[in-house]
């Protein structure tokens, strides 16, 4: 199944522009606690089904991990439930760190 993907620059473009976007972080709140990207919001992937409604419907979604695997299942997941507009951050936040984006602890 396809995933469309967005790097971290175009990314943070997006965060600055006008279009709203939902950025989704899928990884285990100890993770969440270590560094996460300041307008993502915790949801852990193992609760992504029972929590589907709080996705927007009309909004672009980018769902992000540390690598990019596990927020990729959630993309995967989301279309098969009748989603378009969702995006995989390539290589999570390790990769969104290293080109020097903005990151904090998130308290979950």
């Amino acid at each position: 199944m396809f995933v469309k993907e967005i790097n971290s620059n175009e990314l943070n473009q997006w965060l600055k522009g006008e279009t709203p976007i939902y950025l989704v972080d899928v990884r285990s709140p100890q993770e969440m606690a270590q560094a996460s990207i300041p307008e993502g919001k915790p949801l852990p992937l193992s609760l992504l089904p029972l929590r589907i409604d709080e996705i927007p419907a009309d909004k672009k979604v980018v769902f992000y991990c540390r690598t990019g695997a596990r927020s990729a299942q959630a993309c995967i997941y989301m279309v098969q439930q009748g989603y378009d507009n969702v995006y995989n951050l390539q290589g999570g936040i390790i990769n969104w760190a290293r080109n020097g984006l903005p990151v904090k602890p998130m308290i979950v």
